[in-house]
């Protein structure tokens, strides 16, 4: 895994919620392009939490953002919620997209955690994921990081902040593991759902 990769702890426990665009521009915040300055700046803030590279991935010209107080506070992409990035540190917050971008940009098993077949649906629908469901995780993976939640066939469930090491996730058979932001149960049901009804 990339040198970049986050080491600290954060002393915020949780994350702000991710408004939707159109919620914050009716709160008098604008969508605009991020400067030169500010693209640079969340490239090498995602390379240096995600692994290199990442920041390009996540972060492609096309990308617009929402300010409060002329800060960055949201980037999206064609209007869709990218993440969110937190006042208190800077840290980024993965909303769906992000998250599939990230997925995308990194190969297995970077920055996962797979979890049970059994667990599986559960977490995709935004429970918990404990460390007796783990199945693997990425011996890299700190507490207090966003990590991608995954089945046995690398099928993205989603998206949380982890409680534990990646290795004690695999040596603890109690206690939470990953404290998950937002499932994403509900496509990958309807995915499985077309491939049985094409089977």
């Amino acid at each position: 895994m990339s040198y970049l990769r986050h080491r600290v702890l954060f002393r915020t426990p949780t994350a702000p919620k991710l408004f939707h665009s159109s919620q914050s521009i009716l709160h008098g915040d604008c969508l605009q392009e991020p400067t030169e300055k500010e693209l640079f700046k969340l490239r090498a803030v995602a390379d240096y939490l995600f692994g290199r590279g990442v920041g390009h991935a996540l972060f492609p010209e096309s990308v617009q953002v929402l300010k409060s107080m002329g800060r960055i506070r949201q980037v999206l992409l064609a209007d869709e919620p990218l993440c969110s990035i937190r006042a208190s540190d800077g840290f980024i917050v993965l909303n769906r997209k992000g998250a599939e971008l990230v997925h995308r940009a990194l190969k297995p098993p970077c920055l996962r955690v797979v979890v049970s077949d059994d667990a599986a649906p559960f977490v995709a629908r935004g429970k918990t994921v404990f460390a007796k469901h783990v199945m693997a995780a990425d011996p890299e993976i700190r507490p207090a990081e966003e990590v991608l939640v995954v089945d046995s066939r690398d099928r993205l469930l989603a998206s949380g902040k982890t409680l534990l090491t990646g290795e004690e996730m695999i040596a603890f058979k109690a206690g939470k593991a990953v404290e998950v932001r937002r499932g994403f149960g509900g496509e990958n049901e309807r995915v499985e759902k077309r491939s049985k009804g094409h089977a």
